[in-house]
């Protein structure tokens, strides 16, 4: 329909239906790798739970991403939906609809979550006990024979921070923890991982257990302050520049990305 000045009108933009959002939040979750390729989706009845959606809801939105080839779905015993290779290439506009619009809120949130774990690290570095310490080298251990495997990462990486957690001694940090995590990622409580993240994690979970054990607060709570960085920089590089960055902290942001990386690899050598 043409304007008065004869050029084309655009149409009213159309909210996006319950599953259209699931749909693009599971596709940024892939862009993230909260879901590598070729990893395992949690059963539908958990996963609805985690995204605070109903099952048709999330059959719906599960059945879109199939049909668009991000996904696969197998039936059976030992069935369920994996993530198809090279569905993350294609994940652009789904990761700005989802994170753009709440950008400025996110960005708070980064900034709370960083606080609170240097806050948590710094207390477990003065309130740990005996068996605090046996149950962070027993963590530490099982993060670095997990070699970088996805779902054993995972799973050893959140056992490491529970027992930081633990060695605190308050239970409301504990829960802060993990309401600050589900906050900056998309509702799920677990982290991203590649097998860059894990090694970037590494050192920074045997420094991390090392300073809790020696009762070196101040530097336990440097290393969670760094260390909680690595999801909130998988979900930058996600969505890209920050919303409304001109170009010089467009470039800012690059260049520390470049520095970044460089003293990775320095201390990983």
């Amino acid at each position: 329909m043409p304007t008065a000045r004869g050029g084309p009108s655009l149409a009213p933009a159309r909210p996006r239906t319950s599953v259209e959002a699931v749909v693009d939040r599971l596709i940024t979750a892939i862009a993230v790798r909260d879901f590598a390729p070729g990893e395992r989706l949690p059963a539908q009845r958990e996963l609805a739970e985690l995204l605070g959606v109903s099952r048709p809801t999330l059959r719906a939105a599960l059945d879109e991403l199939t049909r668009a080839g991000f996904v696969a779905t197998s039936r059976g015993r030992a069935g369920g939906t994996w993530v198809l290779e090279g569905s993350d290439e294609r994940t652009a506009g789904a990761v700005s609809r989802t994170l753009q619009p709440s950008w400025s809120e996110l960005e708070e949130s980064f900034d709370l979550r960083r606080l609170v774990e240097a806050t948590i690290a710094r207390t477990a570095a003065l309130r740990h006990t005996v068996q605090d310490a046996d149950r962070l080298r027993t963590a530490l251990a099982a993060y670095v024979a997990a070699a970088g495997d996805p779902d054993t990462s995972r799973r050893a990486d959140a056992a490491l921070h529970d027992a930081v957690c633990a060695a605190a001694h308050n239970s409301q940090l504990a829960q802060l923890s993990r309401e600050l995590l589900a906050r900056v990622n998309l509702g799920l409580v677990w982290e991203p991982f590649t097998r860059a993240d894990y090694d970037r994690a590494l050192p920074q979970h045997a420094e991390l257990v090392e300073a809790v054990l020696a009762r070196d607060a101040e530097r336990a709570g440097a290393v969670a302050h760094e260390h909680f960085g690595i999801t909130e920089d998988r979900i930058r590089a996600a969505v890209g520049p920050a919303p409304g960055a001109g170009p010089d902290e467009v470039q800012d942001e690059v260049q520390d990305g470049v520095q970044e990386q460089a003293g990775g690899a320095t201390m990983l050598a």
